[in-house]
C-alpha cells in the first residue's frame, strides 16, 4: 500500500479520537520500534508495516507464525517492527496506540498487533470513527484496559510524533509502501518475500550463504 500521510493528518487523527527475552535473546519496545530475538542472530529482519494496510495483514496471517517459530525463536533471525500509517491514518495511529497502551513488553505488544491485524477488516468495516472507537474499546477491554486508559493512550501526544519520525526514517531509506522489509540493512525488493514460501526461501538462502 502506498503511503500518503502528512504531519497534519496525524495531528488531526489524534484529535479525532479526543516474551521472547532469554539468556541469548534481547527484547525491547522503544519509542520508535520493537525488537525481539537473539542479539547474535545472523540475520536482522526489519519490517515496516501499518495496522490499516491489508497487505500487511495478509503477510502476517500467512507468515508471522512461521517467522516467529522457525527463525526468531531458534536464534536465526532478530526481528524489528517499525510502525507506519496508511489510510485512514487516524485509525492506524489509534490501533498502534492501543497496541502500546499500558505495556512496555515487546511480546505483549506483538500479541496485540497480531489480534489487531486479525480484526483489521472488522474494525475498518465499521465505516465511522465512532465505530472504530467502539471496536477498539471492545478489544482493549478484552486485554483488561478501561475506556479511560484507552482514551488516554489515544490522546498521548507522543503517538503522532513517533509515527511521523518512523515514516521520515522510512522515506530516507526510499521506503514508500507497506509492508517493506530490510535484511541486514539491505532492502528486500523481491515481492515474493510477501508470501510464506517466498519469505522462507529468501531467508534460507541468506542463512545458507
Amino acid at each position: 500500500m502506498i503511503l500518503r500521510v502528512s504531519r497534519r493528518s496525524f495531528a488531526a487523527g489524534g484529535a479525532a479520537f479526543a516474551a521472547l527475552a532469554g539468556t541469548a535473546h534481547a527484547a525491547s519496545l522503544t519509542a520508535d520500534e520493537v525488537t525481539i530475538g537473539a542479539t547474535n542472530a545472523p540475520l536482522h529482519l526489519i519490517e515496516y508495516a501499518s495496522l490499516t494496510c491489508p497487505h500487511c495483514a495478509e503477510f502476517h496471517a500467512a507468515a508471522w507464525s512461521t517467522l516467529q517459530s522457525r527463525y526468531i525463536e531458534t536464534g536465526r533471525v532478530r526481528f524489528t517492527f517499525r510502525e507506519m500509517a496508511t489510510a485512514p491514518p487516524a485509525v492506524a495511529l489509534a490501533m498502534f496506540q492501543l497496541a502500546r497502551c499500558e505495556t512496555t513488553a515487546p511480546g505483549e505488544y506483538l500479541r496485540r498487533v497480531s489480534i489487531l491485524f486479525e480484526q483489521q477488516r472488522a474494525i475498518l468495516g465499521t465505516g465511522t470513527m465512532a465505530g472504530v472507537r467502539d471496536s477498539l474499546f471492545a478489544i482493549g477491554g478484552q486485554w483488561g484496559l478501561s475506556p479511560e486508559q484507552i482514551m488516554a493512550c489515544f490522546n498521548d501526544e507522543a503517538g503522532p510524533t513517533r509515527i511521523t519520525r518512523s515514516m521520515e526514517q522510512a522515506n530516507a531509506l526510499g521506503i514508500t509502501s507497506t509492508p517493506s522489509f530490510l535484511v541486514n540493512g539491505e532492502r528486500v525488493t523481491d515481492p515474493a518475500f510477501h508470501t510464506l514460501a517466498g519469505m522462507t526461501s529468501i531467508l534460507d538462502a541468506r542463512l545458507a550463504g
